[in-house]
């Protein structure tokens, strides 16, 4: 069955405000307090877990800091939730740079994930360096759809009430930044680098997720600058530079048994330059269900050496045969491989 797709020029979108903080305790934990060494060489991921774990347990208002330096940190994931904690500030001026031993990485892991954590901040102009280059070579998912996913670098799972400003991704091996299953979230001034022909790395990936902002942020990659998966609603792209890359991409949509439907998305005020794609909508065809995409707006988008600028292909489908695989691709992936 085909999706099907109801454009509108309507949505509305609103952000509230931030609570009114109450008097509160103050707490800050340093990853160098924890025996992070910070000299690129040494492996840092047990002592950036005790300290989340310490930050994770505290009461009030917390920090957690991650100071000047360049730190070598594997898989690594921070868990919530956080029970006592009122937000969890991550300040990250250090440089991360992810293992390339592709070995730590079991199935299903990730680089860095945040996961079921409320009033998340992630600041403080740091980077998250994949270090991808070495592994590109191995991601055979271009062409083969049973491939080996490789490692998301940053990956945020189930969070609420999450800000990520003034960080950098480079080079990741990858997608650059994916939420999946997450609740108002606010990206400003994001910085993703990552040369056009590296694969699969899409800058920021979103699904099955509600009320998510992206502004005022750079996105150069190899792949879609942001792709919206399925189950998304109220999605906001606004002052998005993108390019090179494949452009801002709905979908791609209609592979997977019950997917959501896609509503309430408005990209605005954005410049495309030199990608191959402008905007645009993909679904499989012969899908596996029925869902819509509905209720969106595109608005003052500046394109510049675009090579296909307004795109709506309901036959995606970039191998030679595309028979669907539905939920077992699904449960493997654990969110869309595209």
């Amino acid at each position: 069955m085909k999706l099907l797709f109801l454009l509108s020029l309507v949505c509305c979108y609103s952000i509230g405000n931030a609570e009114t903080q109450k008097s509160l305790s103050y707490w800050n934990f340093n990853v160098l307090d924890y025996g992070a060494r910070a000299n690129g060489i040494t492996d840092d991921s047990k002592a950036f877990m005790a300290a989340w774990k310490a930050a994770c347990a505290a009461v009030g208002v917390v920090k957690l800091h991650i100071p000047a330096g360049t730190y070598l940190i594997g898989p690594t994931k921070f868990a919530g939730p956080c029970k006592n904690v009122h937000s969890l500030t991550v300040n990250m001026k250090g440089y991360l740079k992810a293992t390339t031993d592709l070995s730590q990485y079991v199935t299903g892991d990730d680089w860095v994930e945040f996961a079921w954590v409320d009033k998340l901040i992630l600041t403080g102009g740091g980077t998250f360096d994949g270090q991808g280059a070495v592994s590109w070579p191995y991601n055979k998912c271009p062409t083969n759809k049973h491939c080996k996913v490789l490692p998301t670098s940053v990956k945020f799972v189930a969070t609420s009430n999450t800000l990520v400003q003034n960080i950098k991704s480079l080079n990741s091996k990858f997608f650059h930044i994916a939420l999946v299953g997450c609740k108002n979230f606010w990206g400003k001034n994001i910085q993703i680098t990552a040369p056009s022909n590296s694969p699969n790395t899409d800058g920021i990936h979103i699904e099955r997720s509600t009320g998510v902002t992206i502004y005022n942020s750079v996105i150069g990659t190899g792949d879609d600058c942001i792709s919206i998966g399925h189950s998304n609603s109220e999605v906001l792209l606004s002052g998005i530079s993108c390019g090179p890359g494949h452009g801002i991409s709905i979908g791609s949509l209609g592979r997977y048994h019950n997917e959501g439907d896609v509503r309430g998305l408005v990209i605005k005020d954005s410049t495309l330059a030199g990608t191959s794609n402008g905007v645009r909508i993909k679904t499989w065809e012969n899908s596996p269900g029925t869902s819509k995409a509905v209720n969106m707006t595109f608005e003052n988008i500046v394109m510049n050496s675009v090579a296909n600028p307004i795109i709506i292909d309901q036959m995606y489908c970039p191998y030679s045969s595309c028979a669907s695989d539905g939920l077992e691709e699904m449960v493997r992936c654990g969110f869309s491989c595209e």
